[in-house]
């Protein structure tokens, strides 16, 4: 553990002396109590999985696993997916020139781009539909 205790947040400290107290009191090859994984998880959250793991000496992914899990994302790498999020464009002002580029590819690789100036637009999600063959 190369982490210096004086650089350490006094909550992650306070943990990572748990942990201490805990590995030599311990008979070898017992389990990390949960009150402790949750406190790591907690550290985690708040400080970073790589820190927390390493000043606690824990593996990193069993430790973002359990984070994860207790803040309710998924345990994959692929948690950074997004999820689309519905924002509401105000109406068009009376007199004003609407613009829009909108670009599509599917998972094959073909592209899609309509630029519309000047006029009202499609049924965007019509056309959408179409492009990716979705009834």
């Amino acid at each position: 553990m190369n982490t210096k205790t004086h650089r350490l947040p006094v909550q992650l400290q306070e943990v990572r002396r748990r942990f201490q107290r805990w590995r030599q009191s311990r008979p070898a090859g017992t389990r990390i109590p949960a009150s402790l994984w949750d406190a790591a998880a907690k550290m985690a959250r708040s400080y970073g999985v790589n820190r927390t793991a390493k000043a606690l000496g824990l593996d990193y992914y069993s430790l973002k696993e359990r984070a994860e899990a207790q803040d309710g994302s998924p345990s994959n790498c692929a948690a950074e997916e997004k999820v689309a999020t519905f924002w509401e464009l105000p109406p068009l002002q009376v007199g004003s020139t609407s613009e829009c580029i909108l670009e599509l590819e599917d998972a094959e690789g073909a592209k899609m781009r309509v630029h519309l100036k000047g006029c009202p637009a499609p049924d965007l999600a019509a056309l959408s539909r179409s492009f990716w063959r979705v009834p």
